[in-house]
């Protein structure tokens, strides 16, 4: 298996395994969400030994994921997990902003400066955009689990939160060719 077929699985092999779980668990949260937080973990050592460095981003996920989906096992109270996604969205969109605005420093760029090269004022606007959205999908995952069942929210989750998140990319583009750096 190349590295890129693995990376993608424990991107979204949790997921995939909490949505069938789910499912074939009768629609039970208290069944779906020990796998979840099982292979959550699994694969954020996967990803530590094939690239040789702690994953920032997907260990902070899974200690919300554990931490979250332990309270929502616990107490027997989903309200836990349905506030993961709302969380995780504002401590992004705050630790942008703080990185910015306090130690003068672009904490996207430090996590995709490998990838792309623009010009200061590029990744500032790509900054602000990413944390604008950050907000957003917080406020869109408050209003949905506050107003639609538990399974909607699921596939909300699911197949609507990818979705906007990679149109909302798309929609950058513009803006990263415009500002970007030739090498």
């Amino acid at each position: 298996m190349n590295k890129s077929f693995i990376k993608l699985l424990t991107d979204f092999g949790p997921l995939l395994i909490f949505f069938i779980v789910y499912y074939r668990g009768g629609k039970d949260l208290q069944v779906a969400i020990p796998p979840l937080i099982v292979a959550t973990i699994v694969a954020v050592i996967i990803v530590y030994y094939l690239e040789k460095k702690i994953p920032y981003i997907p260990l902070l996920g899974a200690i919300l994921v554990t931490i979250f989906g332990g309270l929502t096992i616990f107490f027997k109270n989903p309200i836990f997990i349905y506030l993961k996604p709302t969380i995780i969205n504002i401590l992004f969109a705050v630790g942008l902003l703080i990185g910015k605005l306090f130690f003068k420093r672009n904490f996207l760029q430090l996590f995709l400066g490998g990838s792309i090269k623009l010009e200061d004022i590029g990744w500032d606007k790509l900054m602000f955009r990413w944390a604008s959205f950050f907000v957003f999908l917080a406020i869109l995952n408050e209003f949905v689990w506050r107003t639609q069942t538990e399974e909607f929210w699921i596939n909300f989750k699911v197949w609507g939160i990818l979705p906007i998140t990679l149109l909302f990319t798309i929609f950058q583009l513009p803006l990263i060719k415009r500002h970007k750096v030739d090498e």
